[in-house]
């Protein structure tokens, strides 16, 4: 069987910024692969590098070393004219919006298609199609001074859309919004990767939009790529600290214990409705120490975890281990939980 060629190639990839006092590395080693129909999540902490990343994809910026590879071409070998060809299959939207402000919405959506030659009815009918998708019909007319920051967005992907894309990049589209507004884009992008069948790229530096769209991620850490794979997979059983630093976001850990040992249990669906916990401490005869508990929603499938301190005594911990696992509960063993920061 022919394996299948990803979409989205990136090799070995490096960034470095070199100025008259020193050299800066924004990227080192980077491989990924992002197939057609992907909603792909990178997340990473402030100064991480994913921005740079993202901008290497569509060669905003040009990586310093490795390749990027998009629907077969290596960007690397192309000449101006044929990257702008390719340019014109990546869409792009962008935190703070970047509308034109002395263009109404319509005719921000038809500048692109301006740009690309294509007929002034034609790119209007283009507009009010792009328009009813994202829902602002009515707002044509409308100056980027009028809308609020959600409607402004909305623009800016049906912008990003007019050309027929087959990959859409999200660079922090959602950190200027608020939580109720940055549900709602969410959900317009999985509904554009659902009807259009578009790639999309989120990066990001929130675990919960992550959650909410993506169908894997990659976590990038210092430059390098620190772990990737399946969302729940990622959530479930994170392996490297730069992983367990954002999955662990909403944590505030306790700064004085008795107890030493301390575990994660993830409920993954199966046994969520069950309560397993409550059921342990009868079963074990055993009190332990709930420090921290959360339910998500990724994706339509409730997910939760608890960290609770196990007993002193080492038989009774090692009990309650043995009985949770046999009721198909995640169980991690944490070290050193006490000594970890907030983030």
């Amino acid at each position: 069987m022919a394996k299948i060629k990803p979409l989205i190639g990136i090799k070995e990839l490096g960034k470095e910024y070199v100025s008259k006092n020193n050299t800066v590395t924004a990227l080192s080693g980077i491989n990924l692969n992002i197939n057609a129909g992907d909603v792909y999540g990178i997340i990473g902490m402030s100064g991480a590098g994913k921005s740079t990343l993202v901008r290497c994809i569509n060669y905003l910026e040009r990586p310093t070393t490795g390749s990027v590879t998009i629907d077969g071409n290596d960007l690397s070998t192309l000449n101006d004219k044929e990257l702008r060809k390719v340019r014109q299959n990546i869409g792009m939207i962008f935190q703070q919006f970047n509308l034109l402000m002395q263009r109404n919405v319509e005719d921000n959506i038809c500048f692109p298609l301006e740009i690309s030659g294509i007929s002034k009815k034609e790119g209007k009918k283009r507009a009010e199609e792009l328009l009813e998708l994202v829902g602002l019909l009515d707002k044509r007319k409308s100056y980027p001074s009028q809308l609020s920051g959600g409607q402004k967005q909305r623009v800016a992907i049906a912008r990003a859309l007019s050309t027929n894309p087959k990959i859409l990049l999200c660079d922090e589209a959602t950190s200027a919004l608020d939580p109720t507004t940055t549900r709602s884009i969410l959900s317009l992008l999985k509904e554009i990767n659902k009807k259009l069948g578009i790639t999309i790229v989120i990066i990001t530096h929130e675990m919960a939009v992550v959650e909410e769209i993506c169908d894997y991620v990659a976590i990038v850490d210092n430059g390098s790529l620190a772990e990737q794979g399946a969302v729940e997979e990622v959530f479930s059983n994170p392996k490297t600290e730069a992983a367990k630093k954002l999955v662990y976001h909403n944590n505030t850990p306790v700064l004085e214990m008795k107890g030493k040992r301390c575990i994660r249990i993830v409920f993954d669906g199966k046994s969520s409705y069950e309560p397993v916990v409550a059921n342990m401490v009868l079963e074990c005869k055993a009190q332990v120490n709930i420090l921290f508990a959360e339910t998500r929603d990724i994706k339509g499938k409730a997910f939760g975890e608890m960290v609770l301190q196990l007993p002193e005594d080492n038989l009774l911990a090692d009990k309650i281990i043995y009985y949770l696992k046999n009721k198909n509960v995640v169980v991690e063993e944490l070290i050193d939980y006490v000594e970890w920061k907030s983030y």
